[in-house]
């Protein structure tokens, strides 16, 4: 495999797969992070009957195959499933074989990992400054928003570029329920498998995961610059309240 044939041009096909997943991607980081955010903040400083559950929940799609996720989401988001016919019949939209879908499904993947990290960020919060706070008279959303968080951020970042990274990666359940269609569904992952199927088809492979790699790294560079710097300014709050 030569040099130049791997580093030729990126065809009109691979520059659709790589923007499609950087889109996918996206939106599943847009859409499951907010709901990591809580359900992680729940399960580190609430306990109720069924946390042990709600805690297995999460963390199922890294123990099923993910061709059973897949499959799950099109039994309940497909246009025979309950979720799916609703969705048709009230406003025309379906889900599976789209882009969308090929999202949700990336997302519900990604899930577990956005949620550990930030678990464990939250579980690193002094539950006492927010008691601190609370006997000072702050609102809660607002202790949450001004104490908690920031102090949880690193966290954030980290489930953040994880997400990302498993939704840029995602193959089995997004080959399930939105299948392999050029153009709509069809990611970096699912172009390189596409052209491992052909014959020739290993030098557009290998360039489509350099690209898929390139991507890993510059996303995790940045992530640990922006928590360097988060280290770098809750060292210097800590230095002027000392000083």
């Amino acid at each position: 495999m030569g040099n130049q044939r791997v580093f030729d041009a990126v065809t009109p096909a691979e520059i659709s797969a790589l923007t499609l997943s950087l889109k996918v991607a996206s939106l599943a980081l847009v859409v499951m992070m907010p709901l990591a955010i809580f359900v992680a903040y729940v399960l580190s400083r609430k306990r109720f009957r069924g946390h042990s559950l709600l805690n297995a929940l999460v963390f199922l799609p890294l123990v099923l195959p993910p061709v059973v996720t897949g499959y799950f989401l099109l039994l309940t988001f497909g246009r025979t499933g309950p979720v799916g016919m609703v969705l048709d019949s009230l406003f025309g939209t379906r889900l599976a074989f789209t882009w969308v879908g090929a999202a949700i499904a990336a997302g519900v993947m990604a899930f577990p990992l956005m949620v550990r990290p930030l678990r464990q960020a939250f579980d690193a919060v002094d539950p006492g400054l927010e008691v601190a706070a609370k006997s000072l008279g702050v609102k809660r959303v607002r202790r949450w928003l001004t104490i908690t968080l920031p102090l949880a951020m690193p966290g954030l970042i980290a489930g953040a570029v994880l997400g990302f990274a498993k939704a840029l990666g995602e193959f089995g359940a997004t080959i399930t329920f939105a299948a392999n269609i050029p153009g709509e569904t069809r990611t970096l992952a699912l172009a390189i498998y596409t052209e491992l199927q052909r014959p020739g088809g290993e030098t557009p492979a290998f360039r489509l995961t350099l690209i898929s790699l390139a991507i890993a790294v510059v996303a995790v560079i940045l992530s640990e610059l922006v928590v360097a710097r988060i280290a770098r300014r809750a060292r210097a709050a800590q230095e002027d309240r000392h000083g």
